[in-house]
């Protein structure tokens, strides 16, 4: 079946069935292999994009409810060469390790601080609910802060 979906600003078609998890359709389909395959059950985060602006695991969103809703991946958060400001706070801070699931990571850090601009710890720890096997969380706290303003702490 042929869907078209915006992704990253642009109108795509693609061609799968309708219950092809998005995720596949993101890395597969579009080539926009940012978004990382980690668990495939949706614990991870490692998959995290935004569906109409919401954070949203991937590997369990059906193409067929994307619908009209914009998708942005982690390849759509810079504007050409200039970095969002959480891609730029991650750098300043020095946050990936093994890198694989940073993608999630700042989508998911892009998203909460759409929510809570200034957000404090806790809600940092609430919000950030992809794992991190390298156990980066308090740079990736840093960065978080960084982006909101705050410098890091």
């Amino acid at each position: 079946m042929s869907y078209a979906i915006k992704v990253n600003g642009q109108e795509r078609s693609v061609e799968a069935p309708g219950d092809t998890p998005l995720l596949w359709v993101l890395r597969d389909d579009l080539h926009l292999t940012g978004t990382k395959y980690g668990c495939g059950i949706g614990q991870c985060g490692a998959c995290l994009v935004h569906v109409g602006g919401a954070p949203v695991r991937s590997c369990q969103l059906p193409l067929s409810a994307v619908g009209s809703k914009a998708v942005t991946t982690i390849e759509g958060l810079a504007r050409g060469d200039a970095l969002s400001v959480v891609q730029a706070a991650w750098i300043a801070e020095d946050v990936p390790q093994c890198g694989y699931c940073q993608a999630g990571q700042i989508m998911a850090a892009t998203a909460l601080l759409a929510r809570t601009p200034h957000p404090s710890d806790n809600e940092i720890d609430a919000a950030m609910t992809n794992i991190c096997r390298c156990g980066t969380y308090p740079r990736i706290r840093a960065a978080i802060h960084r982006a909101a303003g705050g410098g890091a702490k």
